[in-house]
Formats: structure tokens, sequence, C-alpha cells
């Protein structure tokens, strides 16, 4: 997997890692590369997909490497209500996300005007805010062109209400 467009090549990753502070260790890269290739993928699925590639590596490999990326400001965790924790390797910015109700599909929003106007709270409460989490609700073109069923609402996968 050295070069997809959109993707940096191994040795983008390697050097992320280092700059990180993180040993360069082939499970590393791969669960890395996986996060760039699928964004918004949960854990399971980048196990599938690290396994794909790279042969056997356990369930809880998995979990360490995440848990380091994630740690290291590498990787950015969300969970969406009702759902599994995904992972995405946008980081750095204060970007949202939509979630198709039907299917379960997540994608980036930008903050709606400027860079983080969202950072920006009526009232702080006393918190020093450095970052805000949106979520939007709806349906994908593709599931919007479908006839909907509210009874069906809830992402595939997830027991939200």
């Amino acid at each position: 997997m050295d070069k997809t467009p959109g993707v940096p090549t191994t040795a983008d990753l390697e050097r992320m890692l280092r700059g990180a502070r993180l040993r360069v260790t082939r499970p590393r890269v791969a669960v890395l590369t996986a996060v760039h290739q699928h964004p918004h993928a949960d854990t399971d699925s980048i196990i599938s997909y690290v396994r794909a590639d790279h042969g056997e590596v356990s369930h809880q490999a998995v979990y360490d490497v995440l848990r380091a990326l994630t740690t290291a400001g590498l990787v950015r965790r969300i969970e969406p209500a009702g759902s599994s924790a995904r992972y995405e390797a946008r980081v750095g910015d204060n970007h949202h996300h939509v979630v198709c109700r039907s299917c379960g599909t997540i994608a980036d929003v930008d903050c709606a005007v400027g860079d983080t106007p969202c950072l920006i709270a009526s009232n702080d409460q006393g918190f020093l805010i450095d970052e805000a989490e949106v979520v939007y609700w709806g349906l994908c073109s593709g599931c919007a062109a479908e006839p909907f069923d509210p009874a069906d609402a809830a992402p595939r996968g997830t027991d939200r209400p």
C-alpha cells in the first residue's frame, strides 16, 4: 500500500510515527495505513483491513496501536451516539461529522463559518474549550433516494432508539 491517492506513503507514515516519538513497527504502520485508507472505520473493520494486507494480527495488538496512535494525536477517535468507536486520520482541526440514520455512513463536515466558531460557547462555565463535537444526523444521498421508514431510522449495527 505504498501509494494510493490521498494516502501517505509508507515512508510518510514512518516519519509521522517518529515525529510523534513512537517506534516504527509493522502493526503501527499497518493500522495507520488502514485508518488513512478507511476513514471512520470501526475497530473490527480496521482489524479486517490489516489482516487482509498483512496477515494475522491480534485484536489486542490493534487495540493497543489505536490507543497509542490516538494518544499521540495521529488518529482521532469519534463515537457518534449509538455507534461503536470509529477512527480517522484527519486530526489537528475541529471538523464535525454527519451520520446517515439509515445506513450509518459517516462523513466529515467543516465548521459552518470560519475555522473554529463552534469553540466560542455562549457560556464556557470557566472551561478552557479546545474542542467541540457536533454531529449532524440525516440521510445520505443514497438512502434519501430510497423510501424512508422512520421505524428503521437507527444505523445498522447500532442500538440507537
